[in-house]
């Protein structure tokens, strides 16, 4: 797996690229922003790690502008622990984020959490299967998802997961920590932001299609259910 890591703390890359040798993972790492984009663009990455406070260009920046062209998987780094910090983050395509100070420990559950469903396409030729609903067709293979015959564009990794996890159990209500075990893969420590926000996207990618069928059950969490849309269309 290639990782690029876009770092400008020396002794915390050399803390990063420790433990991802030790996972056996392939890591790049760059010091600047600017520079970390146009690395970003010369090579085939699996996961990037990106720091928030860069020179060059924040990473912030750096996120939003490789969210235009990509949809690979992001971990943000930040010693900012604010709520509004980490909800930019998040609206801006990042996966998840680690906040400094952190344990090289976590950092690696989290790169297995983000990876654990995002698999590289390939294999065009072997015909794939669909999840068909009503409205919505989902393919693993292709990690796609259709409403009728039009792609529903730009899913990052995790919004995909989110909404695999929702077509596949229409009608169950799932709380914020259910979500974030099942879909996220671990537990969160009560950080159920980025549920919502995940949500928040997904919602928007939808409602230009098809009113929005992710629905907020106040006081427990979320479901998925499409009948409404034969109500509200």
């Amino acid at each position: 797996m290639k990782i690029l890591v876009v770092e400008d703390n020396m002794s915390v890359c050399s803390m990063i690229e420790m433990f991802l040798l030790k996972e056996g993972y392939e890591s790049t790492f760059i010091h600047d922003g600017e520079e970390g984009y146009q690395q970003f663009q010369q090579g085939e990455w699996d996961l990037l790690i990106l720091d928030w406070m860069l020179p060059g260009m924040d990473g912030v920046s750096l996120c939003r502008k490789i969210r235009e062209k990509s949809s690979v998987p992001i971990i943000m780094l930040t010693a900012k622990d604010s709520e509004s910090d980490q909800v930019i983050g998040l609206e801006l395509g990042a996966d998840d984020y680690v906040t400094k100070p952190f344990s090289p420990l976590a950092l690696m559950a989290r790169i297995k959490a983000v990876m654990r469903r995002t698999k590289r396409q390939g294999n065009e030729g072997v015909p794939q299967e669909f999840v068909k609903t009503k409205y919505f067709k989902l393919s693993k293979e292709a990690r796609e998802v259709y409403i009728g015959d039009n792609l529903i564009p730009d899913l990052t990794p995790k919004e995909f997961d989110l909404l695999s996890h929702f077509i596949e159990h229409p009608k169950q209500v799932f709380s914020r920590e259910q979500l974030l075990e099942r879909v996220w893969g671990y537990q969160f420590y009560g950080d159920e932001r980025t549920v919502d926000v995940h949500i928040k996207r997904l919602r928007k990618k939808l409602e230009y299609l098809l009113p929005s069928f992710i629905h907020t059950i106040w006081g427990v969490g979320y479901k998925f259910d499409e009948t409404t849309a034969d109500h509200e269309h």
